[in-house]
């Protein structure tokens, strides 16, 4: 019987980058699904903070030389890789010299937040997706975290949602209250969103292009969500519960066989909420 194929998405994980809590939860849920049998891959962006002697990142020579399309413009894709030993595991990296290749993460030394934190969200979003195309590996479950892999799940649903690598995807997406800016990405930032494939009506969730928008957009078009935190915004917890999803509460997150019942409820289409 073929392995469950699943695929993390995330933008920091430990040892790479650790920002929250999310690092923690991403370089160890993955190996604790490893260790049930699940073929694991993880993507995530080469921050310019990532030491890449250290950590021995070199690039996949097979999988670079994409362009990512972003308003009319043609943005180049680096990929990297790095090994886990002691897991087993491989972290594939996302670089392109005008997004990712500066000291600070989504602020500059002066705290203010990123102009372009919408294009360099759209870019990791379709580019983590085009890599994986570029594999030739089919996951079942795609599980994001972290509000700049908002925009997957929406991809997924509509210009990847007859693509042979995503067809059967289930996605999962982690809501953390740590994961947060009170900022707003760029005014244009849905539209901007909007690739091949798609209408202006397939990102009319991320409209207002804050906080609350993105996840609540990314669990509009996810099949199930964790709570990530224990504390998190009422207006997102109001509309999980109107959306009528799939959740792992945050008292199930501590133990990982919790996550493991619900990647198998949703790939056998048992969707049985968790809470």
């Amino acid at each position: 019987m073929a392995k469950t194929k699943l695929l993390f998405i995330t933008h920091e994980m430990s040892p790479f980058l650790e920002l929250t809590k999310i690092a923690e939860i991403t370089r160890k849920l993955p190996q604790a699904m490893q260790d049930k049998g699940y073929e694991i891959r993880i993507l995530m962006p080469r921050f310019g903070n990532i030491n890449e002697r250290r950590n021995r990142l070199h690039e996949v020579i097979r999988l670079s030389g994409m362009n990512i399309i972003i308003d009319d413009n043609d943005n180049p894709l680096i990929i990297k890789v790095a090994s886990i030993p002691a897991a087993r595991m491989q972290v594939y990296f996302l670089d392109n010299e005008d997004y990712f290749q500066r000291k600070h993460v989504f602020r500059d030394n002066g705290n203010k937040f990123f102009d372009d934190n919408d294009e360099r969200t759209i870019f990791f979003c379709k580019g983590a997706l085009e890599t994986v195309k570029k594999l030739g590996w089919s996951p079942d479950v795609v599980h994001c975290h972290g509000w700049m892999t908002a925009l997957v799940p929406a991809y997924l649903k509509t210009i990847y949602k007859d693509d042979p690598t995503f067809k059967n995807s289930k996605v999962v997406y982690s809501v953390y209250e740590e994961d947060q800016f009170s900022e707003k990405l760029h005014t244009e930032f849905a539209r901007k969103a909007v690739m091949n494939g798609m209408e202006s009506a397939h990102t009319q969730a991320y409209q207002s292009a804050d906080n609350d928008a993105l996840h609540q957009g990314a669990i509009s078009y996810s099949d199930a969500v964790v709570f990530g935190s224990e504390n998190l915004n009422d207006e997102v917890l109001k509309f999980v519960k109107k959306a009528n999803k799939p959740v792992l509460d945050f008292s199930a997150t501590a133990d990982f066989e919790n996550y493991y019942n619900l990647y198998q409820e949703i790939t056998n289409d048992e969707l049985v909420s968790m809470v």
